[in-house]
């Protein structure tokens, strides 16, 4: 090739106008917000050296003139590409705030859609980075199409490769459909917001004033709409959690998720198990604290921490393996399900299943938490989404159950007759259709009614009640139940157990899908 030649010299030409492109100023902007810039943000999240970009000097479509000059920018503020994270291909686009706001025109859309179907094609993860002010007004319903065609990718790839949304800036009306349909969200606190209307429009309709972060910020959609599933002060921490969350994940539907050395810390015996389980059953205590020490060494990585915290969720690993935790906790509400926790398990269980990560339940259920609220709100519809996501589920399902198992919702978290695998129960168990104080007030009601001294009887009764009816012997007895164990060797035995259904196969129904109830 002749390097002084005209062509050359056109190639070289192109590459400095996109590095002018890119100015101190723009980055300086950025960074006053407490944001990075677009490719500061690739440059952390990929190994080094390993990111090649795509589509890197496509500019924006046309639009009538009357309605603004079109800016001549390479790449149409958005960058994609694929490259290495933690060794493993990735693909992602970041949207870049500081080229016509990171607005999403025809072409902004057509290289998000082209990464999207490479990513499919070679059964890769994909990370979407959000800094956007919404749909290109210039560009009318193209625009809007556009949207279109990437949540249809989003839905297209669902359960076939892992899908993430890193909101880094704003993301308002139908923009926030895309990260709504992924696998998970993770959002930066102050400096990202998602909502369909914004503050101004509210004010308009409702004559509400409300705040960018009242109505939409990170800590909104981690606790209240559990949009949001991880949310981290900065945007450096954010990113590598991203990362270290993707360790957990294989990178498609027929991979098993990524085996890590195992470093031996965690004792398959532990004897500290057998003292976290206070024992007045109504003493509360942290469910965390026995997952810890069940699972390999600092390896539980929580999931929606914030929102719906009497259910906890998240991944961890075992022998180096990675395992889907689903456990009640009694710390929150006693540990009894309700709406948003029917939804949070389900949402969590559904992944898992799809992505073949097994489930490990820690069960302490009480109940349902009653009220008119809750029914009135739908909790029948609700929590029976979480009863078909673990019946439906197919991987290996593994219950522990460490104290309360009453009532419907003893069933609902993963018991034997609705598929589970494996079910073992601590001595400290209570398997009944009821807490004892319940069953007794309703079987001795005129008996109580009748005596001198009600509350006496009552104690004797319900320890009657514990001694014969509720306690893990008679489930174990009955064949309910696969075995009681000692705490201490709580890993061990699920250890066993999930090696034992390492060829797990189960035959599915012919169908199109199953219709759980939404």
């Amino acid at each position: 090739m002749d390097l002084s030649g005209k062509s050359y010299k056109a190639f070289l030409e192109r590459r400095e106008a996109l590095k002018k492109q890119y100015s101190p100023e723009q980055a300086e902007k950025q960074h006053r917000k407490g944001k990075l810039t677009a490719h500061e943000r690739i440059s952390l999240f990929f190994d080094p050296g390993t990111f090649e970009e795509i589509d890197t000097f496509v500019t924006p479509a046309d639009h009538p003139v009357e309605f603004g000059k079109v800016e001549r920018t390479y790449g149409d503020g958005v960058i994609v590409g694929y490259g290495k994270v933690n060794g493993r291909l990735v693909f992602a686009y970041a949207q870049d705030f500081t080229v016509m706001g990171g607005s999403l025109g025809v072409v902004h859309a057509r290289k998000i859609s082209k990464i999207q179907e490479m990513a499919l094609k070679m059964g890769s993860p994909i990370v979407g980075m959000m800094d956007s002010g919404g749909a290109r007004i210039q560009e009318g319903v193209a625009s809007l199409s556009s949207y279109a065609s990437i949540f249809h990718n989003i839905i297209q790839s669902s359960g076939i490769i892992p899908q993430i949304s890193v909101i880094m800036g704003p993301a308002a009306g139908g923009a926030v459909y895309s990260p709504a349909l992924t696998d998970f969200v993770f959002m930066v606190n102050h400096t990202s917001y998602m909502f369909v209307t914004g503050p101004n429009v509210v004010k308009e309709v409702l004559n509400e004033d409300v705040t960018f972060d009242d109505l939409g910020g990170a800590g909104i959609h981690a606790r209240k709409s559990g949009v949001a599933h991880m949310i981290y002060d900065d945007e450096e921490n954010t990113i590598l959690a991203l990362k270290k969350f993707l360790s957990y994940l294989p990178s498609n539907n027929v991979e098993n998720p990524p085996l890590v050395p195992d470093d031996g810390s965690a004792q398959d015996v532990c004897e500290k198990l057998r003292d976290i389980v206070p024992d007045d059953p109504n003493k509360a205590y942290d469910v965390k604290d026995i997952i810890q020490l069940v699972a390999d060494r600092n390896s539980f990585f929580e999931t929606a921490e914030l929102f719906a915290p009497n259910l906890v969720t998240g991944f961890a690993r075992l022998k180096g393996r990675t395992v889907g935790i689903v456990a009640n906790q009694p710390k929150v509400l006693a540990g009894v399900l309700d709406i948003d926790s029917s939804v949070k398990g389900a949402r969590f269980i559904r992944f898992c299943d799809a992505f073949n990560i097994p489930i490990i339940t820690f069960e302490d259920v009480p109940g349902f938490l009653p009220g008119a609220d809750q029914e009135h709100n739908g909790i029948i519809r609700h929590g029976a989404k979480m009863l078909f996501a673990y019946s439906e589920a197919t991987v290996p399902k593994i219950t522990v159950i460490l104290r309360k198992a009453y009532g419907g919702a003893f069933i609902v978290m993963n018991s034997k007759n609705l598929g589970g695998d494996f079910s073992f129960a601590w001595p400290t168990a209570e398997i009944a259709v009821m807490g004892p104080d319940g069953a007794v007030a309703i079987l001795y009601r005129k008996k109580l009614a009748e005596t001198k001294n009600p509350a006496e009887l009552k104690k004797e009764l319900t320890k009657k009640y514990r001694d014969k009816v509720a306690n893990p012997f008679i489930a174990d007895e009955l064949g309910y139940i696969d075995e009681v164990i000692d705490p201490a060797v709580t890993r061990k035995k699920v250890l066993s157990a999930l090696n034992a259904l390492g060829n797990k196969w189960v035959k599915v129904p012919e169908r199109k899908h199953g219709n759980i109830p939404l």
